[in-house]
């Protein structure tokens, strides 16, 4: 009962608060306005009471900080010893209060943690990025073959087409050689001789002109390429960047762990 007692006073005078303001509600004589400029004159009241208190405690505690230094002085003066030990003691409560109030920041960060985790996006598994990685080394492996590949049949395409030009060109000297013998003496063969030159040098320009062009094609194929590599390759680093953070974000309580361990 008497550790019960001040929870009891704490509810009657709740109870007498409720009282109060129902009779204040069901009150016909008077509006509510009336009791709210009485309660306002009594909180002016108390107001000016408190004021007055806090003028009397001033006057009493400034004779009693006084007397209280002069106290510690002559403690001091009597004990030099207890001036360190009350130097110290003021340090531990001050280092009391950083530490309760580092605790209680901690508590509201912690409190604050289990929402905020809530709030964040799902992150795919350690796994999927492992799988991730895993795959595209893959392709990079396949695409390295294929290239191989390629360089294969474009040299042995080189290879034959050296083989066929030299042939044409064997062929064209030993054509040449008999009608340029036989024109000397009939001049419908000089006349297909001259034809004969003509088309020789409209086939080089052709072909100069077809070189020329599949040398343009090649060389804007090949940057187009290396253009797209650079452009997939800075995509791939960026996920493989941000794929990795991730795994570390998802070590470091880990290694945290073994640390305090």
């Amino acid at each position: 009962m008497t550790a019960n007692s001040p929870e009891l006073q704490h509810v009657d005078e709740e109870l007498a608060l409720l009282k109060a303001a129902v009779d204040m509600v069901f009150d016909g004589q008077h509006p509510i306005e009336y009791y709210i400029e009485q309660l306002n004159d009594q909180v002016e009241a108390k107001r000016c009471k408190l004021k007055e208190l806090e003028s009397e405690w001033d006057a009493i505690e400034k004779p009693l900080q006084e007397k209280k230094a002069n106290l510690e002085q002559s403690l001091f003066a009597l004990y030099p010893e207890a001036s360190g030990k009350l130097s110290r003691n003021r340090e531990i409560e001050l280092e009391t209060e950083s530490v309760l109030a580092e605790i209680k920041r901690r508590e509201e960060e912690l409190c604050k943690l289990p929402s905020d985790l809530e709030k964040q996006p799902k992150l795919a598994p350690r796994r999927s990025y492992i799988e991730r990685v895993n795959e595209i080394t893959k392709n990079s492996r396949k695409q390295d073959t294929d290239i191989q590949q390629i360089l294969k049949d474009t040299r042995e395409l080189q290879l034959e087409s050296n083989t066929i030009q030299e042939r044409l060109n064997r062929t064209y000297a030993i054509v040449d050689e008999k009608i340029f013998r036989e024109a000397k003496k009939d001049p419908v063969v000089r006349q297909a001789y001259r034809l004969l030159t003509n088309i020789h040098e409209s086939f080089e320009q052709i072909t100069e002109k077809i070189l020329t062009i599949d040398r343009t094609r090649r060389e804007a194929a090949d940057y187009e390429t290396k253009l797209a590599f650079i452009s997939a390759r800075s995509l791939n680093m960026s996920k493989l960047q941000a794929d990795l953070d991730v795994i570390r974000k998802e070590n470091d309580p880990l290694d945290q762990c073994i640390h305090n361990n």
